[in-house]
């Protein structure tokens, strides 16, 4: 081995060590880290400094994160500038005594963060004697999915033979193929297939497809007398956001029975939708696939149906053949 790459193993070694020793002494890790400074074995960031800043971040004050790390609250504050001079961003928007993370501070924290957390699972497993115990695994979900359609959709996974720790996050389509991208996560859930031409090299696998119901409250169907689908002209309108992908082809199907919609609000949370419409202000459409939920949790009626307007969910992955343990159980939980 040649001594450069032996100088690689043994950093990496040792911030590892840190790491696992997270949740037992806090300064054996500042220990570490100063030592392998000492022996010219650091990278070009300082994870002195950087766990220094997550301690304060998560904490939310200097005092308190020095209280936790058995430090004085200057040398931490000393720590903290030095780091941002280091980086040339300020980390911290200083409001009197108050802490808010500035933009750059955010995205150094979600970096950190996932740094720490690894090393408190390695921590719990090695705690267990069995290295085995738990996979990650993390799914991006995009804010239009129904909540219940992915409890539906990822519950095969908490069922697996393998002891996987299901992490879910929630967000936009772009900015989850940005993460997908990176390796943040193992998958995307959502009702957009990826585009031919985009920039992230990833695959659509159509998981389910579904028609449309629409649901209205008793005392709301009461106020007209006519046959469905023209008795949606009666009614106001809780429709999906611009971002939903259904948009679209349910305003086309509105548009052949010409029915001219009242729209009095839009969503891109179906929950929040569907809790308007439970409150009366007006009738909304929920795949069929979860039409019984719908009706049991939020005391609404069935109007009608249209099977012809189709709904599709799609797992995005990196791989255009299905690896992944947990993503094939999820598949396999459609058929």
């Amino acid at each position: 081995m040649e001594y450069h790459q032996y100088q690689s193993f043994i950093y990496k070694y040792a911030l590892l060590i840190a790491h696992l020793l997270l949740l037992v002494n806090s300064n054996i890790i500042v220990f570490i880290i100063e030592k392998m400074e000492f022996l010219g074995y650091m990278s070009p960031l300082n994870y002195n400094h950087l766990f220094y800043f997550y301690a304060v971040a998560t904490e939310g004050s200097i005092t308190k994160a020095s209280a936790r790390l058995n430090l004085t609250p200057q040398t931490i504050s000393g720590q903290l500038t030095s780091f941002e001079e280091k980086i040339g961003a300020k980390l911290f928007d200083r409001k009197g005594k108050t802490l808010h993370l500035s933009e750059m501070g955010q995205l150094i924290y979600s970096y950190a963060e996932e740094i720490f957390q690894l090393g408190d699972e390695v921590t719990h497993i090695l705690k267990r004697r069995d290295p085995a115990q738990w996979h990650t695994f993390t799914v991006g979900i995009t804010e239009v999915i129904p909540k219940v359609l992915a409890h539906q959709l990822l519950s095969p996974v908490l069922q697996m033979s393998e002891r996987v720790r299901l992490i879910c996050q929630e967000g936009d389509q772009s900015s989850l193929l940005a993460d997908l991208s990176i390796n943040k996560i193992d998958c995307l859930l959502t009702d957009q297939p990826l585009q031919l031409g985009s920039h992230v090299k990833a695959y659509n696998h159509l998981l389910v497809e579904s028609g449309f119901t629409f649901f209205a409250t008793e005392t709301l169907l009461k106020s007209t007398s006519k046959e469905f689908p023209q008795c949606l002209s009666d009614f106001p309108w809780l429709m999906q956001g611009k971002k939903s992908a259904v948009r679209m082809r349910l305003s086309s199907w509105l548009e052949k029975h010409n029915i001219s919609p009242n729209i009095v609000a839009e969503f891109d949370d179906s929950a929040l939708m569907k809790a308007f419409g439970q409150a009366g202000f007006g009738v909304f459409s929920s795949p069929t696939l979860i039409e019984k939920y719908v009706v049991d949790k939020y005391d609404v009626k069935i109007i009608g149906r249209a099977e012809e307007i189709k709904e599709q969910y799609y797992i995005i992955t990196p791989e255009r053949r299905l690896k992944h343990p947990a993503i094939i159980e999820i598949v396999n939980g459609i058929k």
